[in-house]
């Protein structure tokens, strides 16, 4: 289950990515996109490596994210879809590493 849940997380992971590059759509600009997407490489190695401290760290680090997609869903009707589909995007990535953190963990004796 554990294999399961951090293949979940890294496609979800990869969604992420492309949610945030396909803002522009929306009517931002390129390269602020681009530049949102960039700290998304850092849990890179570990989510990949399966890393539980990773994953644990990685749950708050896509709390950023998922505040700016509900942000610009609330706030800016010209992106409603786009953030939407971000924001739902987000939230899978978060619930698969806290499910893969809770698979993961060494069976209590």
């Amino acid at each position: 289950m554990a294999h399961r849940a951090r293949t979940i997380a890294l496609i979800a992971w990869a969604a992420v990515a492309a949610s945030l590059l396909s803002w522009p759509i929306a009517g931002y600009p390129g390269w602020l996109c681009a530049l949102a997407a960039l700290p998304l490489l850092a849990p890179l190695p570990g989510l990949a490596a399966g890393r539980r401290y990773t994953y644990a760290w990685a749950t708050l680090f896509s709390i950023a994210y998922l505040v700016f997609a509900l942000t610009e869903l609330l706030a800016n009707p010209a992106a409603r879809w786009v953030a939407g589909v971000s924001l739902l995007l987000v939230f899978a990535w978060f619930c698969a590493m806290i499910a893969y953190l809770r698979f993961s963990r060494a069976p209590r004796v």
